[in-house]
């Protein structure tokens, strides 16, 4: 298993062909794809063909950017995906956050700290120099994911002024809207 990220709770790794089932398991979740897709289950085909595939092609050639599977510590299950990655259209330091979780997953706080360890990283040790994210306005619980881990858009100095710099420090504000 090669682990990119470690958190309390986390375990962030690179994807394989093993990970089909979990992926067929976690984006055929009508609720998971509600905001998605309407709820309409991602066809076992573009898995297969488009997502999987996608995943570990972005290793390396993104400067250390890309999709990842989020273990559970203890046990070990599949909780879902993370990913940090350039954002289309944007400046070359800017990277996109986004994050797919089981619904058993929810609401643990699981997002909130995949989310702040990943921005930690972004900006410590692959040179990221803003991090964006994006979620439909009734996606409530995905938007406070977003500002707990301070974000619609945050750079590295609203990020280092807001004293999050320290990963076991919490958020010193809450950061809605831009930062920095």
């Amino acid at each position: 298993m090669q682990v990119f990220l470690e958190t309390e709770r986390l375990v962030l790794r690179r994807f394989t062909g093993a990970d089909a089932g979990d992926l067929f398991e976690l984006d055929g979740d009508p609720e998971v794809m509600r905001f998605l897709t309407g709820g309409k289950p991602m066809p076992r085909e573009v898995i297969l063909a488009e997502t999987l595939p996608r995943f570990p092609r972005s290793y390396g050639r993104l400067g250390g950017l890309g999709y990842w599977a989020s273990l559970e510590r203890s046990p070990g299950g599949f909780l879902g995906w993370f990913a940090l990655h350039p954002s289309e259209g944007g400046d070359q330091d800017e990277a996109d956050l986004g994050y797919r979780l089981r619904r058993p997953a929810w609401g643990k706080g699981y997002a909130t700290e995949g989310a702040r360890a990943l921005i930690h990283k972004g900006f410590t040790e692959l040179g990221v120099g803003r991090v964006v994210a994006e979620t439909v306005a009734a996606n409530a619980a995905s938007r406070r994911v977003m500002e707990k881990a301070g974000l619609y858009a945050l750079t590295r100095t609203g990020w280092e002024l807001r004293g999050a710099a320290d990963p076991g420090r919490p958020s010193a504000r809450r950061g809605i809207g831009r930062a920095g």
